[in-house]
């Protein structure tokens, strides 16, 4: 019998979990690798292993804004 899965924290997520919710959500395939790279560079990896959700989609916006 399948457990059902628990609830997902946007502000503690896993690194495969980051890359799970973003590939559903874009339809693209986004791995953890590219997950951890960005997390790294933005320093947004906690001492637990987890991300927010909401500060690695701020840092993504900040870094698309230095670009434009």
């Amino acid at each position: 019998m399948n457990e059902p899965s628990k609830p997902l924290k946007i502000t503690a997520l896993s690194i495969a979990e980051v890359a799970k919710v973003l590939s559903s959500a874009s339809g693209r395939q986004i791995t953890e690798e590219q997950v951890r790279e960005i997390a790294e560079r933005g320093e947004l990896l906690r001492p637990d292993g987890t991300i927010s959700l909401l500060d690695y989609s701020a840092f993504l916006i900040e870094e698309c804004a230095k670009d434009a």
